[in-house]
């Protein structure tokens, strides 16, 4: 669940200054924690749990120079690298082969994950890997303050405020502050959700009462099959298969004529949908293994350009976009899932 986008801005005061503006700044914060505090009791924050976070919290600078830190919006003329260094780094054998052995060793899991929510366990897999490297590193950052210090610095207030008071709520319900670590943008545990995320798709996967996504295995990988069931997934369906494309190919008529209002230089990348059947009436023939069925709705995707490796996706492909909105992001992912389950 990434965060792109940042600008960088002058400073407004945090970090390398006299103690003077130092003290006016922690007053500012102060004050704004306390409008915080009106609009999170109206939501339903108890004053118990306020009264334990807020007086806690201070600015953090590094939170906020790794926000200005972030690449800004790419010039829609800027040229996109090719895929395939991209793949080699994040489906390589040590992730393959760490894949294969958390696919063994929550098989039990995966197969109940998998009946309730139609999602394989070889996609739950690979996203948990792609996101945490399996639970290796899920951020360390203490996401009350975190959040609250993005919120306070107002370029992004009302997405970072809302986060902060589904936070709030999440402590409310009675989640141990000190298991509220994760990225310094807010995303938390092994599926790296958002508060707001955890607190409308995160479920119990084991049948012990508690959502814990944070440590708890079963817990992250029924959320993750939870989050991507409501975002459309459909039960046995494929994501996407590596195609050859003949040369020949007329592919203007193929292009897509839809501006997508989320992501468009993502989605602008992918062809007009159409069925399997017409893409293998156009020649399109699989890399080995089967296409889809023939009544299967694609869209063409050649990341590398003409004459290398393309894909047909299916709408599964666009679920994991959902879930992170980066076409390489989501073929990893799926050619991780392939690997996983071999």
């Amino acid at each position: 669940m990434r965060i792109f986008g940042a600008i960088l801005l002058a400073g407004i005061g945090l970090g390398g200054l006299g103690s003077g503006a130092a003290a006016q700044d922690n007053a500012s914060f102060q004050s704004y924690l306390a409008t915080v505090r009106s609009k999170a009791l109206r939501e339903g924050v108890s004053d118990r749990t306020l009264n334990s976070v807020l007086p806690s919290l201070t600015v953090n600078p590094r939170v906020i120079e790794l926000d200005r830190d972030q690449p800004g919006s790419s010039s829609p003329n800027a040229p996109i690298s090719n895929f395939a260094p991209y793949r080699a780094r994040h489906v390589d054998a040590a992730r393959i082969g760490r894949g294969r052995s958390a696919y063994r060793g929550n098989l039990n899991t995966l197969r109940a994950v998998e009946q309730r929510y139609g999602v394989p366990g070889s996609i739950l897999v690979a996203i948990w890997g792609h996101e945490t490297n399996y639970g290796g590193y899920t951020g360390d950052f203490d996401l009350p303050r975190s959040l609250a210090t993005l919120a306070f610095e107002g370029r992004r207030r009302p997405l970072f405020e809302g986060e902060f008071i589904a936070l709030l709520k999440i402590i409310d319900r009675g989640v141990p502050r000190d298991r509220l670590k994760g990225s310094w943008a807010g995303a938390m545990g092994y599926p790296q959700f958002l508060p707001s995320v955890y607190l409308r798709l995160a479920v119990d996967g084991d049948g012990d009462g508690d959502a814990n996504i944070w440590a708890n295995e079963a817990d992250a990988l029924a959320s993750i099959g939870n989050y991507l069931s409501n975002a459309g997934w459909r039960r046995g369906q494929p994501w996407g298969v590596a195609v050859n494309v003949p040369a020949g190919l007329a592919r203007a008529p193929l292009e897509t004529r839809t501006v997508s209002p989320r992501c468009p230089r993502v989605f602008d990348r992918h062809s007009q949908w159409r069925t399997i059947a017409e893409w293998r009436a156009l020649g399109v023939t699989p890399q080995g293994g089967a296409l889809p069925a023939d009544n299967v709705q694609a869209t063409l995707l050649e990341p590398d350009g003409q004459g290398r490796t393309a894909f047909l996706l299916t709408s599964n492909y666009r679920v994991i976009l959902d879930y992170n909105c980066s076409n390489f992001y989501a073929l990893s992912v799926g050619l991780l899932a392939d690997e996983v389950s071999r």
